[in-house]
């Protein structure tokens, strides 16, 4: 540790021949004094003459001299003031606002000075506990009503020297007592002291930090706990307070220094791993360089570097900082393409495991976003981040995946680079912003459905119910079924799903190209109910997703775009309206001399059929009147699109909206939701794989009771299935589980594997199931005909889809 501690060092022999010191007295109301006394004066001897020249009392007064407080009992030459017409010797009076204050840190520093020049080791513990329950007493006195007062007087904490008192005894034999002072202090500020009081001890944690990294350095436990003590302060401020109270040039060394142990344990994830702290610290210190950075760049767009690192056409003050801190950038991405590459190739040890790896891993995200911070003050280090990204996109999704608990910490991924994610990502994404599914069934909303009036009953229950007890969790049976639980419940959601985009309901119509596409109805107001079932489908939709239950539909372009609040262009309507795509893109097209002979006849008006009736609207005001041409065709087609995909189901798409809002608790988040999908993301979602359903992947993932995998019976069971037509193995799959469409992980993605269980029914009886735990009971058919016999009965449509399961 550097000695700045003159004032207190051990003494000096007086010097044989006395000599006169000029020195200055700088004071904050008064002017400047100018003292000539001997170098063997006493600092009270001093203190008279400031008296004498301008009445202010001796209590009032505290003379420091490089940061230190000069003590009444040392001479001049002790104190190292040497005989120097220039020397300055700082005097500042105790403030007339806190008295108090000041004589208590006066007391304090005394105490601490008294105890690290006449107290062995064995003897402090009273008079430490006394220095501990001074500073409590300090931050007591505190004013926290006044900001500017509240910060005048923890000024005085710095002021009186108490840091580098403290940092002194840290580095004395009491080490360990000085250590739980400072820690007391700093933690007790907490409780104490209002959060915008708090704020402003942050000079005062910058002052430790200052001291014990030149006594100690970085990795001693107490500065890294100091660093994280202003850290705290500055996170819990306003960035543009943070820059009254501490600079840009105090806070990049944190950078630095934080950068560089990143770094260091990113090379060695295998050994060492970033920590959570270190990372927060990080991110927290980086906020204030950015905004001081970003002030500059305002209005000259992001920085360019030369080929040499230099900043070219911006002239700054904080070029080094700028330049360092793009290194900073282009070494941690570095790192982090190396530790995402391990992740890469050897995913599926890196993401089982439990060691110092796995824990590594779960900081890189955090980091990744404070170097996409970075990366927009300089000039193509925005595209230099994702192309990264993107090489990374496997890695990058397994840790979303495994990691993120909070979607909003991680939005920015996806609102700025959703091509660098995978499907798996933006799923888990999306589903956080769901209710999590509770199963309280004494809290849930209950049902008794009953099968002939499915849709009926259901929206009774659904359209009408209070949103809070939808998201409570739901129990249902059918009427005159003994039957509950999850399996009985995915069985539900299929069936009322595929009913309220059944075409004849008049609600949704299915897409000419793809009869499993749907979007709203332009004439659903054949049913007066219609905007109350469109509420009700909204909350089914949510639900199912909520529940993870593939319900076997999926949406249309053109809805899903106005669910996320995007625009529609031409090329979005393609499936919807193959025959209108293909006329809008023909007078796109046209010879501009052609369409301007008015050859198309055309003007501002678009016919519609509305409940048999023919209909003529207008585009726009004087639509009528107003002649397509080739200048404003493309205006023509886009307000036909608008009309025709937008505002003809306007009112249908935002009760479904409304609907789906209930479920999620806002608009907002419904927005959100499908703002972190691609379209085939929701396919995936609602209806499941496209992919045939493998038997090798089904075997894989099932388990036996009662038999053996050897055993006749499974063989037999298995050969039947293999010879079974796909929609067969849809009905036993839906028989078994109630679930008919499987993930796009296929059955390595349903919740737990399925399950053949031995039972002692007699041969002429059909198989059952325990739908809720995937469970099939099989009895031990004595051959495989038989066995063929009974699973073909099962796949009948009629009978696998509601044969008693449960």
């Amino acid at each position: 540790m550097e000695n700045d501690d003159i004032a207190l060092s051990s003494p000096r022999s007086p010097p044989s021949d006395p000599t006169q010191v000029q020195f200055f007295v700088r004071m904050i109301t008064e002017p400047t004094l100018v003292i000539i006394a001997s170098s063997t004066d006493t600092i009270q001897s001093i203190h008279e003459k400031v008296q004498s020249s301008t009445g202010m009392p001796i209590t009032e007064q505290r003379l420091i001299y490089s940061g230190k407080q000069l003590r009444w009992e040392q001479t001049l030459y002790e104190c190292g003031v040497q005989n120097d017409a220039i020397m300055h010797l700082a005097g500042r009076m105790r403030s007339t606002c806190h008295p108090k204050a000041w004589q208590l840190m006066n007391d304090v520093v005394f105490l601490i000075f008294y105890l690290y020049k006449n107290y062995p080791p064995f003897l402090p513990v009273l008079p430490l506990k006394t220095v501990k329950s001074m500073l409590l007493q300090f931050l007591s006195l505190t004013p926290q009503s006044d900001p500017d007062q509240a910060y005048g007087h923890l000024q005085i904490f710095t002021a009186s020297s108490a840091p580098a008192r403290l940092v002194m005894l840290y580095m004395s034999s009491y080490r360990n007592a000085a250590a739980d002072a400072i820690r007391h202090f700093f933690c007790a500020s907490k409780t104490v002291l209002n959060k915008d009081t708090y704020n402003r001890c942050g000079p005062i944690a910058l002052e430790f930090c200052k001291r014990l990294f030149r006594a100690v350095g970085t990795y001693d436990p107490l500065y890294v706990f100091c660093r994280r003590s202003l850290a705290s302060m500055l996170e819990l401020t306003d960035p543009l307070e943070k820059k009254a109270l501490i600079g840009f040039k105090d806070i990049f060394p944190f950078v630095k220094e934080l950068a560089v142990k990143l770094s260091h344990d990113l090379l060695l994830s295998t050994e060492s791993t970033p920590s959570l702290s270190d990372v927060r610290d990080f991110s927290v210190f980086l906020v204030l360089v950015r905004k001081e950075i970003e002030r500059y760049i305002v209005n000259c767009g992001p920085i360019v570097l030369s080929f040499r690192g230099e900043i070219s056409g911006l002239p700054m003050c904080y070029s080094e900082e700028i330049k360092y801190l793009h290194e900073v950038f282009v070494a941690l991405l570095c790192r982090l393409d190396t530790c995402l590459m391990k992740i890469d190739v050897h995913v599926a040890d890196v993401m089982k495991q439990d060691g110092k790896t796995l824990i590594g891993c779960s900081q890189y995200l955090a980091i990744l976003k404070e170097l996409n911070l970075i990366s927009k003050l300089y000039h193509g280090c925005e595209k230099m981040f994702w192309e990264t990204m993107k090489r990374r996109t496997v890695a990058l999704g397994n840790l979303i995946v495994k990691y993120v608990k909070k979607s909003n910490e991680h939005k920015w991924i996806l609102d700025e680079g959703k091509e660098a994610t995978n499907f798996k990502a933006r799923r888990h994404l999306a589903m956080l912003l769901l209710p999590e599914v509770k199963y309280d069934y004494e809290a849930a909303h209950e049902m008794l459905i009953d099968r002939p009036n499915l849709l009926a009953v259901s929206f009774e229950y659904i359209a009408h119910a209070d949103p809070n007890s939808l998201r409570a969790g739901l129990f249902m049976e059918f009427k005159n079924e003994d039957a509950t639980g999850p399996g009985v419940l995915r069985e539900w959601f299929f069936l009322v799903c595929q009913a309220i985009f059944n075409p004849q309901n008049a609600l949704f119509v299915a897409c000419p190209t793809d009869r499993r596409r749907f979007f709203p109805n332009p004439d659903s107001k054949v049913d007066s109910l219609h905007l109350e079932y469109f509420i009700f489908s909204g909350r089914m939709i949510a639900l199912a997703l909520m529940h993870k239950v593939h319900v076997g539909i999926v949406f249309d372009r053109v809805f899903f775009l106005q669910l996320a609040g995007h625009n529609i262009t031409l090329e979005d309507i393609q499936d919807a309206d193959p025959y209108f795509y293909s006329s809008c893109k023909q007078i796109l097209e046209m010879d501009p001399e052609v369409v301007d002979q008015d050859v198309l006849a055309l003007t501002f008006v678009h016919e519609t059929e509305e409940l048999g009736k023919r209909k003529i609207v207008e585009l726009c005001p004087g639509g009528r009147s107003m002649i397509v041409n080739s200048k404003n065709r493309k205006q023509y087609v886009e307000s036909l699109i608008q009309h025709r995909f937008v505002t003809s189901i306007g009112e249908q798409v935002a009760h479904f909206v409304q609907g789906f809002a209930d479920i999620v608790s806002s608009q907002r988040l419904q927005r959100s939701f499908f703002h972190c999908l691609e379209p085939k993301d929701l396919d995936w979602m609602l209806h499941g794989t496209e992919n045939a359903i493998s038997v090798d992947d089904w075997k894989a993932h099932t388990k036996y009771r009662g038999f053996k995998k050897t055993d006749s019976q499974i063989s037999w069971f298995w050969k039947a299935v293999d010879g079974m037509t796909t929609e067969q193995r849809k009905v036993l799959l839906f028989f078994w589980t109630s679930v008919k469409y499987l993930p796009i992980e296929g059955f390595g993605g349903l919740a737990s594997r399925l399950r053949i269980i031995k039972c002692s029914m007699s041969f002429d009886r059909l198989p059952s199931s325990h739908t809720c735990f995937y469970e099939l009971c099989l009895p031990a058919y004595p051959s495989l005909t038989v066995t063929c016999d009974r699973l073909r009965i099962i796949t009948q449509e009629h009978v696998g889809c509601s044969f008693g399961t449960s």
